[in-house]
């Protein structure tokens, strides 16, 4: 069966006055069809340039140095314009992260879900239906009343539903998840992981989602990708790597995560040092410079070591913890 998303050896410069930034290097990924992939990391990993590639909507700097992307087979990375229009928002679609925003202001929720359809062979009415009953899905109370509303006469949680809503409405085959819990609250939060897993079982869509939380990875996603600073450095079920995480940075992100804790604490803990320098990046492996567990055989950049199954991690000591 063919994945619904394949990305292989992606790298994306930025072309900056420094220097080109190697925002992204040798990326690999695979979504099959109904998984939920969860992409995990710090600011700066380059979890936003991997969704604007996967859109071909990267701005005017920006290039694609090598890689491909393939939505079931077909390759995204120079495909015409056009042909990229009739996929965004049919076959691949996004839930930004902030429902504040995300929402044209001037417009009707219900004349923007009107727009959306509009590569659909169907009457007004019926648009007006399908807008209604994808409301009722996402749990919007009095769904048909919310058509005539703006976004500004609904709540963070509603605008956030209403995103979803137009994010589904076309049934995508791929739906990326850019962090749509980061502006809610935690009631909301839990709200929106168990609508996603129900929108993900009723339509049957594969979907990529983007988020530095670790609890709402572990909680929606069957398998999670850890980038550092433009590298998936550990990939594998989310069981797996979250109870034996097998890259350094890996079990650092997992020390830090606040949800862990049992006891209060005056700081919170932190990784020691700075990302590198990504117009030069070091050789070797990419998180030498902040690992406590770093020798020579580090100046060799380590290729991806199997641990167990589809579980791997950049580090040439990655199944040390095994023997």
């Amino acid at each position: 069966m063919t994945d619904t998303l394949n990305v292989a050896g992606l790298t994306v410069h930025y072309a900056t006055q420094q220097g080109a930034v190697q925002a992204l290097r040798d990326v690999a990924l695979n979504v099959a069809p109904g998984q939920i992939v969860g992409i995990v990391g710090e600011s700066g990993c380059g979890k936003s340039t991997l969704i604007n590639a996967l859109l071909q909507l990267m701005p005017q700097n920006a290039r694609i140095a090598a890689g491909t992307i393939r939505l079931e087979g077909e390759d995204l990375v120079g495909a015409s314009r056009r042909r990229l229009r009739d996929l965004r928002g049919r076959d691949i679609s996004v839930v930004f992260q902030d429902p504040m925003t995300s929402l044209n202001p001037v417009l009707t929720i219900g004349r923007q879900m009107l727009d959306i359809q509009y590569r659909a062979r169907r009457s007004r009415a019926e648009k007006l239906r399908c807008a209604t009953e994808t409301l009722a899905r996402v749990g919007l109370p009095d769904p048909k009343a919310k058509l005539a509303a703006y976004p500004h006469q609904l709540s963070g949680g509603q605008r956030q539903r209403v995103a979803i809503a137009m994010a589904v409405l076309m049934r995508p085959k791929l739906l990326i998840a850019d962090e749509p819990t980061t502006a809610l609250d935690a009631t909301l939060e839990v709200q929106i992981i168990a609508l996603l897993k129900e929108l993900q079982r009723d339509i049957g869509c594969a979907i990529l989602f983007i988020s530095h939380h670790l609890g709402v990875i572990a909680e929606l996603c069957d398998n999670v990708v850890v980038m550092y600073a433009g590298e998936a450095v550990e990939e594998g079920p989310v069981t797996a790597v979250f109870a034996h995480p097998s890259h350094p940075y890996t079990a650092k992100l997992i020390e830090c995560d606040p949800g862990r804790m049992k006891t209060k604490v005056a700081v919170l803990p932190a990784i020691q040092g700075d990302l590198p320098d990504l117009t030069a990046p070091p050789e070797g492996c990419i998180f030498r410079d902040r690992c406590d567990k770093a020798k020579d055989l580090c100046r060799i950049r380590p290729a991806p070591m199997a641990i167990n199954g589809a579980h791997w991690a950049r580090c040439h000591f990655a199944t040390e913890a095994l023997r």
